[in-house]
């Protein structure tokens, strides 16, 4: 009976190991956030540049969010997966773990926490990223093209309440471009950083959505409610209006130009 348990259970572990493994395996890209939101500006102490560095040791192809994307990544955003550092620091310590998930924000791994009682900013953050990393022992990474599942390039959003003379509307997450540099061999890098002040907007609400109006006062946008979280279609325009962090990004084509923005949004 003991044998049995034993072998039992080493068959579990073994399958659980398997399945974890091969969700990864499907997976060619990551992308990872140019700005955490435990950071004020891009890039802030290099956490981002320093993930992607690490990350692309696994043996990914590692995109910052603001960078140009491969064709095949920017048309179907769930043949990546999204890596973020998660902040857990206290007062004197500073504390770190990378987390994994798909383009539907499931976590798909996450890992040990990495610890710094560096002072500085930098030194600390990019000494517990760096350890948090190290703690991924049990993440080997090996590019299985056939075990990708494909997914529909576009999600149709219609919003159930509209007129009829209001058609479907293609709702497709586009990364944000924004030029920096890349991390070098030593894991430093120039400085290239793009400041934005982001203008203000007020929801206010209506039927099946919100209208959204600066401080002039005038309507900016008239955004309409998906079945997906923190993400709305604008009206009247072929673009999506959804939440990054603790803003809010509009992107929508004008004169068959891509036109990106962000906002803070008061709702």
């Amino acid at each position: 009976m003991l044998k049995e348990t034993i072998f039992f259970l080493v068959l579990l572990i073994s399958t659980s190991l398997y399945s974890q493994q091969s969700q990864f395996d499907k997976y060619q890209y990551i992308i990872v956030p140019h700005k955490f939101d435990f950071v004020n500006s891009t890039d802030q102490f290099q956490t981002s540049s320093l993930t992607k560095f690490l990350l692309r040791k696994k043996g990914f192809k590692v995109f910052l969010s603001n960078e140009k994307l491969p064709e095949d990544l920017r048309n179907n955003s769930c043949i990546g997966l999204r890596a973020i550092v998660k902040d857990e620091s206290s007062m004197f310590i500073t504390k770190s773990k990378l987390v994994i998930q798909d383009c539907y924000n499931k976590v798909l791994y996450t890992s040990k926490i990495g610890k710094s009682k560096e002072k500085l900013y930098q030194k600390g953050y990019r000494e517990a990223i760096r350890k948090a990393f190290d703690s991924m022992t049990d993440f080997e990474y090996t590019y299985k093209p056939s075990l990708l599942l494909k997914k529909k390039e576009n999600q149709e959003v219609i919003s159930s309440n509209t007129s009829s003379n209001e058609a479907a509307v293609q709702a497709k997450k586009i990364v944000q471009v924004v030029e920096i540099s890349e991390i070098n061999k030593e894991g430093e890098k120039e400085e290239n950083l793009v400041s934005n002040s982001l203008e203000v907007l007020y929801a206010q609400q209506k039927n099946n959505g919100f209208q959204l109006v600066n401080t002039k006062p005038e309507v900016v946008f008239v955004i309409l409610k998906t079945n997906l979280k923190d993400v709305f279609v604008i009206k009247d325009v072929n673009g999506i209006f959804y939440k990054v962090g603790e803003n809010w990004v509009s992107e929508y084509y004008e004169n068959n130009q891509f036109i990106r923005k962000e906002f803070q949004v008061n709702f």
